[in-house]
């Protein structure tokens, strides 16, 4: 048995000033400034069929040979490949990249973000022109306090992208110890001589970042898989604060299998193309504003916040879900997913009625 042990004064706690003192706990004040992410809906209730045209996943979803690995997992049981070997070497074959460059996450918002854990900071946010990236206003943004410099490109949700040789003016500008992020979700999308999605700026020095991910072309958005390729001594330091099992095993079997898929890669960029084409002319010609994209969506500008709220509860009433970019600062417009063509002539009908009942 043992003896009992007595409390001496000094340890004697008030519950009231216990209970007081957990009622003042506080998060770091910055962290109270951030706002959380919305996304986007889903469902409708009270609708049947629901066409989901807001989160600029792919059209036509996961590749054959990534549900057939999905299927036949059968090591769910055990732990991953902490360092992702086997993807890694199948990406960089896919892409011709050096392996030993490329990280692994969960998405390549988790690469992101220890990026930005990685350096700490005070975020900065600098002007677009025409919706695109203002490289000489990014420069003059510059100050020694100055770590890291993040550009979506293609951006999103504009569909904008800046050329080949503004990203390099943008590289040659910053000073060398500050870590350029070029975010290329949308990369493989675009088939044009004056766009680079930035291996060539790795390749070429030891203070640029590119990220990129399979939840796009590839399908894969539920799973959480993405990949930075970097120079070595920012890979290090990626491998030291990532999560020791970051990819799913299921994750990293589909997207070696999606990376190996035959044809994939042209069949989902030529039907993006034609798409978006498509429904651009259709909507300039019913009277919408449509932004130029390189992506796999289109940005629709209605002028005005309450046509585009109008305009959103209209597809809404007929199943279709958009996504409302208010929280980008664009209120008065609506960004659209490039969907099947059944999908996509779904959605141009019920625009063309929606301007004819607006604007009758």
């Amino acid at each position: 048995m043992k003896p009992r042990r007595y409390t001496r004064p000094s340890e004697q706690i008030d519950a009231k000033k216990a209970n007081k003192r957990t009622m003042t706990l506080r998060p770091r004040p910055e962290i109270l400034g951030i706002e959380p992410y919305v996304p986007g809906v889903s469902k409708l209730p009270g609708t049947g069929r629901v066409i989901k045209l807001s989160s600029n996943e792919g059209a036509f979803g996961p590749p054959p040979g990534a549900l057939r690995a999905l299927q036949n997992a059968a090591h769910t049981h055990r732990y991953p490949d902490g360092g992702a070997a086997d993807l890694r070497q199948a990406i960089g074959a896919r892409f011709g990249l050096d392996a030993e460059k490329i990280v692994c996450g969960a998405g390549s918002d988790d690469l992101i973000y220890l990026l930005c854990h990685i350096a700490g900071c005070t975020i900065v946010k600098v002007p677009e022109r025409d919706l695109t990236a203002d490289v000489d206003a990014i420069l003059a943004a510059v100050t020694p306090a100055t770590r890291m410099v993040f550009i979506a490109n293609p951006n999103n949700p504009t569909g904008t992208f800046i050329r080949s040789s503004e990203t390099a003016r943008l590289r040659a500008g910053l000073p060398p110890d500050v870590l350029l992020v070029l975010d290329a979700a949308y990369a493989e999308y675009i088939d044009r001589p004056d766009y680079d999605p930035g291996t060539t700026l790795v390749d070429q020095g030891d203070n640029t970042v590119m990220t990129r991910t399979f939840s796009k072309m590839f399908g894969l958005g539920g799973l959480r898989l993405g990949w930075a390729y970097a120079p070595p001594s920012v890979v290090d330091l990626l491998h030291r604060v990532r999560g020791p099992f970051n990819v799913s095993q299921p994750a990293h079997d589909a997207g070696i299998a999606a990376l190996a898929e035959p044809g994939w890669v042209e069949k989902s960029r030529t039907h993006n193309s034609a798409e978006r084409a498509r429904i651009t002319a259709a909507l300039t010609e019913a009277g919408i504003r449509v932004h130029p994209s390189e992506a796999n969506f289109v940005l629709a500008d209605f002028a005005d916040t309450a046509t585009a709220e109008a305009a959103d509860a209209h597809l809404r009433a007929h199943g279709l879900i958009v996504r409302r970019v208010g929280g980008y600062g664009l209120p008065h417009c609506l960004r659209i997913t490039v969907g099947l063509t059944e999908e996509n002539d779904f959605l141009i009908a019920a625009l063309r009625e929606f301007q004819a009942t607006h604007h009758g």
